[in-house]
């Protein structure tokens, strides 16, 4: 097992507060899910890849992904931004960071225990921020992605995403969709934007969701 590294970047990072105490049962809910989580959804590594693509990062860019749980974006986004960039991943859960280092994708990038709601980097840090499955799991949408937006440049990138879409997304849980879902475009579009995002495309299919965002600056 490859330990989780604990790096110290002070040229990238600043002091933040440490994780609120509501967070703990998301770090539960991931902590008892970290060791299988990989084999229970095998088949979701093209479906990042392809959502990276998406994105068209630049060699040298510097990226961040939001939630990485087990760091399945992190080999796609290297390969993205190439050795000379910056890759990130950031997760509130050490067992899925463990998971990502297990698998070796912490060669792919420096993998962090962080809240993503309270992010240690320096404003306009990064080019670009990939979050897959984060929204759902964020417990004030509008401050914690403007959170996000803080970390990204001006005009630099957010991709919000699922490898799956919402209706079969709630199909999986046994639920049903209701007007108030927040990953709707009626309901997302507007909270971009107070968040600092500017809605550049919306995708809900079946087999993925995918938004992605300007940083407004």
């Amino acid at each position: 097992m490859h330990p989780v590294r604990v790096v110290s970047l002070e040229w990238f990072f600043h002091d933040h507060v440490r994780m609120a105490d509501d967070r703990t049962h998301v770090q539960d809910f991931f902590t008892a899910r970290a060791a299988d989580w990989d084999t229970r959804f095998p088949d979701d590594g093209p479906a990042y890849a392809a959502a990276v693509s998406a994105m068209d990062l630049r060699t040298g860019d510097a990226v961040l992904d939001a939630g990485c749980g087990t760091g399945r974006a992190l080999p796609a986004l290297r390969s993205a931004v190439g050795p000379e960039g910056t890759v990130l991943g950031a997760d509130l859960t050490a067992a899925m960071l463990e998971a990502a280092a297990r698998a070796g994708r912490d060669s792919d990038g420096l993998l962090c225990q962080a809240d993503a709601a309270r992010l240690p980097l320096r404003t306009h840090a990064l080019d670009a921020v990939f979050a897959a499955g984060l929204i759902a799991h964020l417990p004030q949408p509008e401050q914690n992605l403007a959170e996000l937006a803080r970390v990204v440049r001006p005009g630099g990138l957010l991709a919000l995403f699922h490898p799956i879409g919402r209706a079969a997304l709630a199909a999986r849980h046994r639920r049903t969709l209701t007007d108030d879902d927040l990953r709707a475009e009626p309901n997302l579009a507007p909270l971009l934007t107070r968040s600092g995002w500017r809605l550049d495309t919306y995708t809900d299919e079946t087999d993925r969701f995918l938004v992605l965002a300007e940083q407004m600056g």
